[in-house]
């Protein structure tokens, strides 16, 4: 550096010419630091307020569509017919079969206790909107005048389960659900070996087995096709058609693999720098390992485009609950 050039250098980070620009700046603006730092953080504090309540208004939405789904599940197809379904809700209209007691006050009596439990191990704003969701489920079945549909068994089990799913997965989208059966078992899950699942299972098992006992087993048989209905649409309406799949892929044509990735499906992805080894020769040699992660509509698409760069590629596919973050949008399929 020149002493010219230095001693510009120096003129500018001078503490006191940089005060000076500071200083013109804000003169010019008209503003003092303190006046922009709080014009700022209001605006940010307002577009916090307002994805707040965008983010409440869609929760709420979801919860009063899954509260009507689920009651007409109920009201137009389970009750009207005898049926049952899995889970507290069962419980509940195992006990309204049998006693006649109100159901709208067994929804919410046996529901309680897996409130409380939510209240201490899951969260306080979970517990509230499940509570309200699980009170207004009560009250719809109450008063809501819903029309019965059928009396065909077989339609019945598929739709009753239909809009009772879709009415749970609804109500889970919207923060809260309108069955303590989850809370109870991600309780046990946290104090034993049972996953989610299988303690979900166990529970209904029991349930319809005591159902076919009370009741007859032609309709605990009907009542486990509701259930499975249910479950599938709940899986649906949570993951949605465009359940995300991730894929590994290895060749030797990784570049043109990874460009066709990014141009023609438009994802994005990562690519590791592995080793890959032959028979048993005990040999290995440099790879790439691609990864990407795309949506299941995709996938024929992917394997069509990786066939014609490399007809040997080897890929591995495995299905993925969810993700955050990154490139990975729901979009629209162009060709």
């Amino acid at each position: 550096m020149s002493p010219v050039d230095l001693a510009i250098f120096e003129i500018f980070m001078n503490p006191q010419f940089l005060n000076i620009i500071r200083l013109q700046i804000q003169k010019t603006l008209g503003k003092t630091d303190k006046q922009i730092l709080s014009r700022y953080m209001s605006a940010k504090r307002v577009k916090q307020e307002r994805q707040n309540a965008l983010h409440t208004a869609r929760d709420v939405l979801f919860m009063l569509l899954g509260v009507l789904s689920a009651g007409f599940g109920l009201k137009g197809f389970l009750i009207p017919n005898d049926f049952i379904d899995g889970g507290v809700t069962g419980i509940s209209l195992l006990i309204h079969e049998k006693t006649k007691f109100p159901l709208a006050f067994l929804i919410i009596i046996i529901n309680l206790p897996f409130i409380i439990l939510a209240w201490h191990q899951i969260g306080k704003i979970f517990s509230l909107k499940s509570a309200t969701a699980i009170s207004l489920l009560a009250v719809a079945v109450a008063t809501i005048p819903y029309p019965v549909v059928t009396n065909d068994k077989l339609l019945i089990s598929v739709f009753g389960g239909f809009f009772l799913g879709a009415g749970i997965g609804l109500t889970i989208r919207g923060g809260g659900v309108i069955d303590g059966t989850e809370i109870l078992a991600i309780f046990f899950n946290r104090k034993s070996s049972l996953s989610v699942g299988d303690f979900i299972l166990l529970l209904n098992v029991l349930i319809f087995s005591v159902a076919a006992f009370l009741l007859s087993v032609e309709i605990a048989l009907y009542s486990i096709l509701i259930y499975l209905a249910a479950s599938k649409t709940v899986d649906f309406i949570l993951e949605g058609i465009e359940e995300f799949t991730g894929v590994i892929i290895i060749s030797p044509r990784s570049a043109q693999i990874a460009q066709m990735i990014r141009t023609k499906l438009r994802r994005g992805l990562t690519i590791y720098s592995g080793k890959k080894g032959y028979g048993k020769t005990g040999e290995t040699y440099p790879t790439e390992i691609i990864f990407t992660v795309i949506t299941r509509l995709e996938i024929s698409r992917l394997n069509a485009e990786i066939e014609k760069i490399d007809s040997g590629a080897f890929v591995v596919m495995h299905s993925i609950r969810d993700t955050r973050g990154g490139m990975v949008k729901r979009r629209s399929l162009k060709h």
